[in-house]
């Protein structure tokens, strides 16, 4: 029976839609169980979710090559995600419009915060100077910090994880940080995970408020900007 069982998943890992199928359910189980605990941010549906398929890459021995190769149209709909944001924002148009200047300064605020942070902690941990280059862009989405690192002579594939880690962190940890801080107004939520958390972020604001959404969105698309010039020259700076 083992040996039987053994054959139909060596079948079922060449398939290539298995791990796109796996990749729906499993997200969707976890968003089901966030709704059935009330919402809780502890129960994050993407972490969830990452959580239980690299268990089961490891349990199964399945590389991420080959999760991949299954997977990858998830990867593809990133593109369509992304500019299929443009609709809320232009919802928000005239509230943007109201509050640019303060905006603007949040942006920079943050995303220099962001950087700072970041060097200076990884610096005082004793990280070595590739460690210290891969983490500094590390709240602005993936693509963008991958390349910044790069240029900078740090690791991109680390890089890469910590971006995803940041927005982990930045969707489970920040709207109740921002609870406690007295920030009501969706925009300013909205705002602050899209710069801090980038897409993860930008999704667990659209689950909170639509307006709080289209703000992530807007935060998370001008982060990209500010960070890539930001970024080199804080480095330069702080980075011996």
């Amino acid at each position: 029976m083992t040996t039987r069982i053994g054959d139909v998943w060596v079948y079922l890992a060449q398939t290539p839609l298995l791990w796109l199928t796996v990749t729906v359910v499993v997200y969707l189980a976890a968003d089901a169980l966030q709704r059935r605990l009330g919402g809780r941010a502890l129960a994050n549906p993407v972490l969830l979710a990452v959580a239980a398929i690299v268990a089961l890459l490891a349990a199964t021995g399945t590389s991420y090559t080959a999760y991949f190769d299954g997977a990858q149209f998830v990867h593809f709909l990133l593109g369509p995600a992304v500019v299929a944001l443009a609709i809320p924002l232009h919802r928000e148009l005239a509230r943007i419009r109201a509050r640019a200047f303060a905006l603007a300064a949040a942006l920079v605020a943050g995303s220099a915060t962001a950087a700072v942070t970041a060097i200076v902690a990884a610096r005082a941990l004793g990280g070595s100077r590739e460690t210290i280059l891969s983490l500094a862009p590390k709240s602005t989405t993936a693509p963008v910090a991958m390349g910044i690192a790069e240029k900078l002579g740090g690791l991109p594939s680390l890089t890469a994880a910590l971006v995803i880690l940041t927005g982990m962190l930045g969707a489970v940890l920040g709207p109740g940080t921002l609870r406690v801080l007295r920030v009501r107004d969706p925009a300013a939520i909205g705002f602050a995970l899209g710069v801090a958390s980038h897409g993860i972020g930008t999704a667990r604001a659209f689950q909170l408020d639509p307006r709080a959404g289209a703000f992530a969105a807007l935060g998370m698309g001008l982060n990209a900007l500010v960070t890539a010039l930001l970024v080199p020259a804080i480095a330069r700076w702080l980075v011996p």
